[in-house]
């Protein structure tokens, strides 16, 4: 069963303060907009890797690299900080594995702020339902790329609805049909101030 949206205001309302308390505070940019992405979000499995020939003060660089990463989130700033206070082991553990299961946790808290905006589209609640009920990568491919391509596939439904009206000026008919045929920044930036800014 898919989540309602109410029942999902109500879990990013349950984890955030757990998350806010478990590690310093990141800044984040809208609710609507994800706060932590990452390319690399196979969950890694404790088989040789680098980190293995690594020595403990090349390990603890690593991990203060990843801390030192501005859109870095809770969830993994919180797992490298515990690493950093155990056994070397500790530090390989999250650098091949403890790392991507703290950014999954990240990147679900994202998308569950970003189903919780009221603002947000069919198109990207469908497809951030499907990304929470997917694996690890298809998280991080819908803060990659698919919220952009669903938002956009929104805002052309919402331009659409500019189109239809009856009373349309031409200069807003003219602007809305260009944004309408370009990118996913350009109907955006149409809705937002373009569409104002025509008599």
């Amino acid at each position: 069963m898919r989540p309602t949206r109410a029942a999902l205001v109500v879990a990013v309302g349950a984890l955030t303060p757990a998350l806010l308390l478990a590690g310093p505070a990141v800044a984040a940019g809208p609710a609507s907009m994800p706060v932590t992405v990452s390319a690399e979000v196979t969950v890694g499995t404790d088989t040789e890797s680098p980190y293995d020939s690594m020595s403990e003060d090349d390990l603890r660089i690593e991990i203060l690299r990843v801390l030192a990463d501005e859109s870095t989130g809770i969830g993994v700033r919180r797992e490298a900080q515990e690493a950093l206070d155990g056994s070397v082991e500790d530090l390989r553990h999250f650098l091949k594995t403890g790392r991507w299961i703290a950014q999954d946790e990240d990147n679900s808290v994202a998308i569950f702020r970003i189903l919780a905006d009221p603002d947000s589209g069919r198109a990207v609640v469908r497809e951030a339902e499907e990304a929470l009920e997917g694996t690890a990568e298809d998280r991080s491919r819908f803060l990659e790329t698919g919220y952009r391509l669903a938002r956009a596939e929104d805002d052309r439904v919402a331009i659409f609805r500019i189109l239809a009206r009856p009373d349309i000026s031409a200069a807003l008919r003219a602007a809305a049909e260009q944004a309408v045929q370009g990118t996913p920044e350009e109907m955006r930036h149409f809705l937002e101030v373009g569409q104002y800014e025509v008599g």
